[in-house]
């Protein structure tokens, strides 16, 4: 009997460049610069409060669909002392399996066949993809080289009846590149007299450089009120593993993403949720990130000098984008990246694998969230590339 024919919904997608370049460091034994996790541990007081709740009678079993009340409470105190916005904890707060489940989870309560969403590429490769898997339509609007600014006339000329959400990152994942005060006053005339919704994807938001302040649409008051804005657990305390982020969205918005999540993850990692409830009040782990991860930044830049590679400016972010032309205009980025990893023994991602018909500017991806010796190490083979 021959085997039932499958139709994919996704034919055009194959495996994430994150995992296929992770693997090829692994069988390379390349330093991986590719995939954006720290290679250090979350802060002690977080281990040692999940060991506590791991153990605690009565905290092994499903938690509220929306999250632990007490966290929600905390997540509340600390958008009110970062942002001015104090939300409701009961309605505006939906704890989530990261960051990515929260982003799913949007599209899928919001997004309709035929629906049109706007995207600013490069952009994190799930965008494109979720969008499809709810039968929407990605329209692409290209950040402007070589800052990677958005062009909001061209966001503009791409706004249409259909567009049911807008996209946006910041800081921006590849490229670090920030929104100011000026871009969320534009956006929000520019979605003033629409119906069209915002996603904000948030998950860096302690990681601006410079003396820069984060600008969140959390503290927009006309943006937040049409936004879904997400966060992440994992990238604040170093715990991309543990997989808990959240959404915050006015109540008729929260309303509708729970609808979804219920039927998605349902509930977080208990243990998990009590112990991230038990340190958000210790703001010192989050207000010192932005020093932490600039000095990394200065101390990487400092070591690739010398390298051939022409530094991007970062804003925000963990994330250092290269051009390589000078060192090997004849090769694609992919091509690049796969050299590095096999012959340098340095991992990187090549920036094409952000866009979604693979344009190619020659640049390629460095994450900088790893120990200075790591750091340290991964120059010594790039200059020795050189």
């Amino acid at each position: 009997m021959p085997a039932p024919t499958l139709s994919s919904k996704l034919p055009d997608v194959g495996t994430s460049i994150f995992s296929v370049m992770t693997q090829l460091a692994q069988e390379a034994g390349a330093i991986n610069l590719a995939q954006g996790f720290p290679d250090y541990d979350p802060p002690r007081p977080l281990l040692e409060a999940l060991a506590r709740h791991v153990l605690t009678p009565g905290h092994q079993q499903y938690a509220p669909m929306p999250g632990l009340p007490r966290l929600r409470e905390a997540i509340a105190a600390k958008t009110a002392r970062l942002y001015g916005h104090l939300p409701d904890a009961a309605t505006d707060i939906t704890v989530t399996s990261g960051a990515t489940e929260a982003l799913y989870a949007v599209l899928a309560a919001v997004v309709h066949p035929g629906d049109e969403v706007l995207i600013l590429e490069p952009a994190y490769d799930l965008y494109g993809p979720a969008v499809r898997l709810q039968g929407g339509v990605p329209v692409y609007v290209p950040l402007s080289l070589p800052d990677f600014r958005p062009d909001w006339d061209r966001v503009a000329a791409a706004l249409t009846p259909r567009t049911r959400l807008l996209m946006i990152n910041s800081p921006h994942n590849p490229t670090g590149a920030v929104l100011t005060d000026d871009d969320l006053d534009t956006l929000a005339a520019l979605l003033r007299d629409t119906d069209t919704l915002l996603l904000s994807d948030e998950v860096y938001e302690h990681m601006v450089f410079d003396g820069v302040p984060h600008r969140s649409v959390t503290a927009h008051p006309e943006l937040r009120e049409r936004a879904f804005v997400l966060s992440s657990f994992g990238k604040t305390y170093h715990a991309t593993g543990w997989k808990v982020g959240y959404c915050l969205a006015p109540p008729a918005l929260s309303a509708e993403l729970r609808r979804v999540h219920q039927f998605v993850t349902f509930s977080v990692s208990t243990p998990t949720q009590h112990a991230l409830a038990d340190v958000l009040p210790l703001t010192g782990l989050y207000d010192e990130l932005h020093a932490f991860y600039q000095q990394k930044r200065d101390l990487f830049r400092e070591l690739l000098a010398g390298t051939g590679l022409r530094l991007l400016q970062v804003a925000g972010g963990y994330f250092q984008v290269a051009d390589f032309s000078t060192l090997a205009p004849e090769l694609t980025d992919e091509q690049f990246a796969r050299r590095l990893t096999q012959e340098t023994g340095v991992a990187v991602v090549p920036l094409s694998a952000f866009y979604h018909h693979r344009h190619d500017d020659k640049l390629v991806r460095f994450c900088f969230a790893k120990q200075e010796e790591t750091l340290r190490a991964a120059a010594r083979r790039l200059r020795a590339e050189r």
